[in-house]
Protein backbone atom coordinates (compact mmCIF):
# COMPACT_ATOMS: atom_id res chain seq x y z
CA UNK A 1 0.00 0.00 0.00
CA UNK A 2 1.38 3.40 -0.95
CA UNK A 3 2.31 5.80 1.86
CA UNK A 4 -0.12 8.47 0.64
CA UNK A 5 -2.96 5.94 0.78
CA UNK A 6 -2.05 5.01 4.36
CA UNK A 7 -2.14 8.68 5.41
CA UNK A 8 -5.49 9.16 3.67
CA UNK A 9 -7.05 6.18 5.42
CA UNK A 10 -5.65 7.26 8.80
CA UNK A 11 -7.09 10.76 8.40
CA UNK A 12 -10.42 9.32 7.26
CA UNK A 13 -10.63 7.08 10.34
CA UNK A 14 -9.74 10.02 12.57
CA UNK A 15 -12.46 12.17 10.99
CA UNK A 16 -15.00 9.38 11.40
CA UNK A 17 -14.00 8.91 15.05
CA UNK A 18 -14.33 12.65 15.67
CA UNK A 19 -17.79 12.77 14.09
CA UNK A 20 -18.99 9.80 16.15
CA UNK A 21 -17.41 11.35 19.23
CA UNK A 22 -19.22 14.61 18.53
CA UNK A 23 -22.60 12.93 19.01
CA UNK A 24 -21.49 11.19 22.19
CA UNK A 25 -20.11 14.50 23.44
CA UNK A 26 -23.44 16.24 22.84
CA UNK A 27 -25.25 13.68 24.96
CA UNK A 28 -22.79 13.27 27.84
CA UNK A 29 -20.52 16.31 27.92
CA UNK A 30 -22.31 19.30 26.38
CA UNK A 31 -24.42 20.06 29.50
CA UNK A 32 -21.22 21.16 31.26
CA UNK A 33 -18.70 21.86 28.48
CA UNK A 34 -21.03 23.50 25.96
CA UNK A 35 -22.49 22.21 22.71
CA UNK A 36 -19.30 23.19 20.85
CA UNK A 37 -16.93 22.22 23.70
CA UNK A 38 -16.11 25.88 24.30
CA UNK A 39 -17.04 25.80 27.96
CA UNK A 40 -19.88 26.38 30.37
CA UNK A 41 -19.99 24.97 33.87
CA UNK A 42 -16.98 22.95 32.78
CA UNK A 43 -13.74 24.20 31.22
CA UNK A 44 -13.34 25.27 27.60
CA UNK A 45 -11.96 22.18 25.82
CA UNK A 46 -11.10 23.98 22.58
CA UNK A 47 -7.95 25.60 24.00
CA UNK A 48 -5.78 22.56 23.31
CA UNK A 49 -4.33 22.43 26.83
CA UNK A 50 -5.87 20.75 29.87
CA UNK A 51 -5.24 20.91 33.61
CA UNK A 52 -5.06 17.10 33.93
CA UNK A 53 -2.48 16.74 31.14
CA UNK A 54 -2.42 17.07 27.37
CA UNK A 55 -1.75 13.48 26.29
CA UNK A 56 -4.51 11.17 25.09
CA UNK A 57 -3.83 8.93 28.09
CA UNK A 58 -4.49 11.88 30.42
CA UNK A 59 -7.79 12.69 28.72
CA UNK A 60 -8.79 9.03 28.77
CA UNK A 61 -8.09 8.82 32.50
CA UNK A 62 -10.19 11.91 33.22
CA UNK A 63 -13.13 10.62 31.20
CA UNK A 64 -12.91 7.19 32.81
CA UNK A 65 -12.22 8.14 36.42
CA UNK A 66 -13.50 11.70 36.68
CA UNK A 67 -11.74 14.40 38.69
CA UNK A 68 -12.12 14.21 42.50
CA UNK A 69 -13.24 17.45 44.08
CA UNK A 70 -14.91 18.72 40.89
CA UNK A 71 -18.19 18.15 39.06
CA UNK A 72 -16.40 15.95 36.49
CA UNK A 73 -17.94 12.50 36.97
CA UNK A 74 -16.38 9.13 36.15
CA UNK A 75 -17.76 7.53 32.98
CA UNK A 76 -16.09 4.14 33.24
CA UNK A 77 -18.78 1.54 32.73
CA UNK A 78 -21.02 4.04 30.95
CA UNK A 79 -18.90 4.36 27.81
CA UNK A 80 -16.68 1.86 26.05
CA UNK A 81 -12.98 2.25 25.30
CA UNK A 82 -13.88 2.96 21.67
CA UNK A 83 -16.31 5.68 22.71
CA UNK A 84 -13.62 7.27 24.89
CA UNK A 85 -11.21 7.19 21.94
CA UNK A 86 -13.87 8.83 19.76
CA UNK A 87 -14.55 11.49 22.38
CA UNK A 88 -10.85 12.31 22.48
CA UNK A 89 -10.76 12.47 18.68
CA UNK A 90 -13.60 14.99 18.76
CA UNK A 91 -11.94 17.11 21.47
CA UNK A 92 -8.73 17.15 19.42
CA UNK A 93 -10.65 18.18 16.32
CA UNK A 94 -12.04 21.35 17.93
CA UNK A 95 -8.78 22.47 19.55
CA UNK A 96 -7.18 25.78 18.71
CA UNK A 97 -4.69 28.16 20.22
CA UNK A 98 -5.89 30.17 23.19
CA UNK A 99 -6.83 33.71 22.33
CA UNK A 100 -5.62 36.60 24.44
CA UNK A 101 -7.88 37.54 27.34
CA UNK A 102 -8.86 41.16 27.66
CA UNK A 103 -8.24 42.59 31.09
CA UNK A 104 -5.42 43.19 33.53
CA UNK A 105 -4.93 40.45 36.13
CA UNK A 106 -3.35 42.59 38.92
CA UNK A 107 -6.06 45.22 38.48
CA UNK A 108 -8.70 42.48 38.59
CA UNK A 109 -7.21 41.13 41.81
CA UNK A 110 -7.55 44.55 43.42
CA UNK A 111 -11.19 44.75 42.28
CA UNK A 112 -11.88 41.26 43.66
CA UNK A 113 -10.64 42.06 47.16
CA UNK A 114 -11.68 45.71 47.34
CA UNK A 115 -14.32 47.36 45.16
CA UNK A 116 -16.04 44.11 44.23
CA UNK A 117 -16.04 42.78 47.79
CA UNK A 118 -15.82 39.22 46.45
CA UNK A 119 -13.65 38.01 49.32
CA UNK A 120 -16.53 38.58 51.74
CA UNK A 121 -18.06 35.36 50.40
CA UNK A 122 -15.36 33.61 48.35
CA UNK A 123 -12.02 32.11 49.25
CA UNK A 124 -8.84 32.12 47.17
CA UNK A 125 -6.20 29.95 48.80
CA UNK A 126 -6.16 30.83 52.50
CA UNK A 127 -7.63 34.31 52.00
CA UNK A 128 -11.31 35.23 52.04
CA UNK A 129 -14.42 33.45 53.33
CA UNK A 130 -16.21 30.19 52.56
CA UNK A 131 -19.80 31.39 52.34
CA UNK A 132 -19.71 30.96 48.55
CA UNK A 133 -17.78 28.52 46.31
CA UNK A 134 -14.01 28.30 46.73
CA UNK A 135 -12.46 30.06 43.72
CA UNK A 136 -8.85 28.91 44.23
CA UNK A 137 -8.94 26.80 41.05
CA UNK A 138 -11.85 28.41 39.23
CA UNK A 139 -9.73 29.28 36.18
CA UNK A 140 -9.18 25.55 35.62
CA UNK A 141 -12.80 24.62 36.31
CA UNK A 142 -14.80 27.22 34.40
CA UNK A 143 -14.65 28.78 30.95
CA UNK A 144 -14.05 32.48 30.43
CA UNK A 145 -17.59 32.89 29.06
CA UNK A 146 -19.02 31.17 32.14
CA UNK A 147 -16.97 33.33 34.51
CA UNK A 148 -18.18 36.49 32.80
CA UNK A 149 -21.81 35.35 32.86
CA UNK A 150 -21.55 34.34 36.52
CA UNK A 151 -20.41 37.83 37.51
CA UNK A 152 -23.21 39.56 35.61
CA UNK A 153 -26.03 37.03 36.05
CA UNK A 154 -25.26 34.81 39.06
CA UNK A 155 -28.78 33.37 39.19
CA UNK A 156 -28.57 31.95 35.66
CA UNK A 157 -26.68 28.85 36.83
CA UNK A 158 -26.17 28.70 40.59
CA UNK A 159 -23.41 26.36 41.74
CA UNK A 160 -24.86 23.10 43.17
CA UNK A 161 -24.73 23.07 46.95
CA UNK A 162 -24.98 26.86 47.25
CA UNK A 163 -28.70 27.43 46.85
CA UNK A 164 -30.60 30.06 48.79
CA UNK A 165 -32.47 28.76 51.84
CA UNK A 166 -35.26 30.75 53.47
CA UNK A 167 -36.79 29.85 56.83
CA UNK A 168 -39.72 31.55 58.51
CA UNK A 169 -39.82 30.81 62.23
CA UNK A 170 -42.92 30.34 64.34
CA UNK A 171 -42.68 33.95 65.56
CA UNK A 172 -42.62 35.27 61.98
CA UNK A 173 -38.89 35.92 61.67
CA UNK A 174 -37.48 35.40 58.16
CA UNK A 175 -33.92 34.10 57.90
CA UNK A 176 -32.12 33.77 54.56
CA UNK A 177 -28.80 32.09 53.93
CA UNK A 178 -26.65 29.83 51.78
CA UNK A 179 -27.36 26.11 51.83
CA UNK A 180 -25.11 23.72 53.68
CA UNK A 181 -27.60 20.86 53.84
CA UNK A 182 -31.29 20.62 52.99
CA UNK A 183 -33.67 17.68 53.00
CA UNK A 184 -37.29 16.82 53.77
CA UNK A 185 -36.74 17.08 57.50
CA UNK A 186 -34.20 19.82 58.19
CA UNK A 187 -32.12 22.68 56.84
CA UNK A 188 -28.64 23.86 57.69
CA UNK A 189 -27.38 27.13 56.23
CA UNK A 190 -25.18 30.18 56.82
CA UNK A 191 -26.47 33.73 56.58
CA UNK A 192 -24.53 36.57 54.94
CA UNK A 193 -22.94 37.53 58.27
CA UNK A 194 -21.48 34.02 58.58
CA UNK A 195 -23.84 32.80 61.30
CA UNK A 196 -24.74 29.11 61.11
CA UNK A 197 -28.37 27.93 61.50
CA UNK A 198 -29.98 24.53 61.80
CA UNK A 199 -33.74 23.98 61.87
CA UNK A 200 -36.12 21.02 61.87
CA UNK A 201 -39.04 21.47 59.50
CA UNK A 202 -41.52 20.61 62.25
CA UNK A 203 -40.25 23.54 64.36
CA UNK A 204 -40.74 26.33 61.79
CA UNK A 205 -43.58 27.83 59.77
CA UNK A 206 -41.91 27.29 56.40
CA UNK A 207 -38.63 26.15 54.92
CA UNK A 208 -37.73 26.62 51.24
CA UNK A 209 -34.74 26.08 49.02
CA UNK A 210 -34.37 28.00 45.76
CA UNK A 211 -31.79 27.35 43.00
CA UNK A 212 -30.65 30.96 42.98
CA UNK A 213 -27.46 32.57 44.16
CA UNK A 214 -27.27 35.04 47.07
CA UNK A 215 -24.59 36.83 45.05
CA UNK A 216 -25.77 40.32 43.98
CA UNK A 217 -26.62 40.83 40.31
CA UNK A 218 -25.48 44.46 40.33
CA UNK A 219 -21.89 44.12 39.16
CA UNK A 220 -22.90 45.29 35.69
CA UNK A 221 -23.71 48.65 37.27
CA UNK A 222 -21.06 48.67 39.98
CA UNK A 223 -18.15 47.99 37.61
CA UNK A 224 -17.22 49.51 34.26
CA UNK A 225 -16.66 47.29 31.22
CA UNK A 226 -12.88 47.50 31.64
CA UNK A 227 -13.17 46.63 35.34
CA UNK A 228 -15.34 43.64 34.51
CA UNK A 229 -12.72 42.48 31.99
CA UNK A 230 -10.03 42.88 34.65
CA UNK A 231 -12.05 40.88 37.18
CA UNK A 232 -12.70 38.03 34.74
CA UNK A 233 -9.02 38.00 33.75
CA UNK A 234 -8.11 37.60 37.43
CA UNK A 235 -10.65 34.81 37.94
CA UNK A 236 -9.32 33.02 34.86
CA UNK A 237 -5.79 33.24 36.28
CA UNK A 238 -6.74 31.30 39.42
CA UNK A 239 -5.25 27.85 38.86
CA UNK A 240 -4.62 26.66 42.39
CA UNK A 241 -1.26 28.33 43.00
CA UNK A 242 -2.56 31.09 45.26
Amino acid sequence: MRLATIFFLANLCSAQDAETGRWTFRILCAPCHGIHADGGRGPDLTLGTYSAGDQDANLSRVISRGVPGTEMAAYAGRVTDDEIRQLIAYIRSVGHAQTAIEGDVPAGEQIFWNKGGCGQCHRVGTKGNSLGPDLTRVGRQRSIAYLSASVLKPDADATPGYATVTVVTRDGKKIVGVERNFDNFSAQFIDLSGKYYSFLREDVTSMTREPRSPMPSTYGKLLSESELNDLVAYLNSLRGSR
